[in-house]
């Protein structure tokens, strides 16, 4: 058959060259380059953002190991860089029955004291008054911050709890500030026996053998014992002046919230106020008239 004439037949287009072609890419370029650039600075951007961080992390690595080289952090108590002067005579003080008492409270093991622990005391037919750990730790306190020790002529301290366990603190060891911290650490001493400085492996805290006067006080010192029941009271400052400065003196002081101590090896006591003082302050006015007689100011 015949096809019919006017039917519409599907023919191929023709190609039609583009001369304008060019001039498109030519204004495509700069889009492209404006992409690339924007690409470019923000992957720059990215890279100092890093590098930053990176940076900032070993200026932090940094100053952690310059601070933990200059102050020796040990399990969150610092050394102080202090050695003890060894050709002047010095000074060792004793804390007796300090209350330091280690019981499982609930599922933990804590360090009883009167403010936490007052309903776990009275079930166990306990006075709440007798625990008092805080008399203690503001004792060291006053022992290791005074000038005495800063010049060198702090020898030891021990501390004698009331159940008879014995321990020696290091005089360049800087107890914490908080009761927390230091309720934390007497924990893990009276746990672990000792508690040891990384790196150096000296033991800072440990627990020594009783008695204290046949193996650690130094031969031929005087030991004087402090009470407000004693019959000779003095003016501290005057009665160090007139004692000789040629051998070492021991220093012992009750750590508790009541009572008298009650030690052999003790040669004399003392009272050094017609008032009842507080363990650290009677520590405060034994140091202010050592630094005062040994012009340490």
């Amino acid at each position: 058959m015949v096809r019919p004439y006017g039917i519409k037949v599907n023919k191929r287009k023709e190609r039609t060259e583009r001369y304008d072609k060019e001039e498109d890419e030519v204004e495509e370029q700069p889009k492209i380059e404006k992409k690339q650039k924007a690409r470019e600075s923000s992957k720059k951007a990215k890279k100092e953002i890093t590098s930053r961080a990176e940076e900032g992390n070993e200026e932090e690595e940094i100053t952690e190991e310059a601070t933990a080289a200059a102050e020796d952090i040990v399990g969150g108590i610092p050394i102080v860089l202090s050695a003890p002067n060894k050709e002047k005579p010095g000074v060792v003080f004793v804390l007796e029955k300090a209350s330091l008492e280690v019981a499982k409270v609930g599922k933990t093991y804590q360090l009883l004291n009167s403010d936490d622990h007052a309903n776990f005391l009275r079930k166990n037919n306990r006075n709440p008054a007798d625990y008092r750990p805080d008399i203690t730790h503001q004792a060291l306190l006053m022992i290791l911050d005074s000038p005495v020790n800063k010049a060198g002529r702090l020898k030891a301290v021990y501390v004698r709890t009331e159940k008879g366990v014995l321990f020696e603190v290091k005089p360049h060891v800087r107890i914490p500030r908080t009761f927390k911290r230091f309720a934390g650490i007497m924990l893990q001493l009276l746990q672990k026996l000792s508690i040891t400085a990384v790196g150096s492996g000296e033991k800072l805290l440990r627990c020594v053998k009783n008695p204290i006067e046949e193996y650690h006080l130094p031969v031929n010192s005087r030991k004087i014992g402090f009470s407000h029941s004693s019959e000779k009271l003095v003016n501290m400052q005057k009665h160090l002046a007139t004692e000789s400065d040629d051998t070492d003196t021991v220093f012992v002081v009750g750590a508790m919230a009541h009572g008298k101590i009650e030690c052999d090896y003790i040669d004399e006591f003392l009272s050094i106020s017609g008032y009842p003082l507080s363990a650290a302050y009677c520590i405060s006015r034994i140091c202010e008239a050592l630094a005062t007689n040994w012009n340490i100011i």
